[in-house]
């Protein structure tokens, strides 16, 4: 007569339950496009906050470039590029004197803190992601 289950048959049954569940993205068919879209939104928001960070520490003006045709962006000037999916929609929205061409633009943030201020939306399918930066403070905020 059995009275229960032995700390092994426990931890097998526990596994293949564990695997069972890590499976299940899998299955469902990869990342979906407002994980995507959110994502890279807060990639954007960390490299405006690293560029804001730069600033200050480095007492000196510091840009965040972004291209939306190409789908890259820069922190500072020396910084090597960085893709962006290729699915996102993207607008860049900053001061006339930031504009670097009609696809292309940056924010500046200066050794007190604070920038030329602006956002960049993000979007695929219905989700939509914006990230601001503030003029006067320099904070940096993801928006839905």
């Amino acid at each position: 007569m059995s009275r229960g289950y032995t700390l092994m048959e426990v931890l097998v049954t526990l596994t293949i339950i564990g695997m069972v569940l890590a499976a299940i993205p899998l299955v469902a068919g990869g990342p979906r496009p407002g994980a995507q879209a959110r994502a890279a939104a807060i990639e954007l928001a960390s490299a405006l906050r690293q560029t804001r960070s730069g600033a200050i520490a480095g007492f000196h003006d510091e840009v965040f470039y972004l291209d939306t045709e190409r789908r890259v962006y820069r922190v500072g000037g020396g910084g090597s590029e960085k893709a962006l999916p290729e699915d996102l929609t993207l607008s860049l929205y900053t001061a006339r004197s930031e504009l670097a061409g009609e696809n292309a633009g940056r924010i500046r943030f200066f050794p007190d803190g604070s920038a030329t201020g602006g956002r960049v939306t993000l979007a695929a399918g219905a989700h939509r992601y914006v990230v601001a930066v503030d003029w006067l403070t320099g904070m940096v905020e993801v928006e839905r």
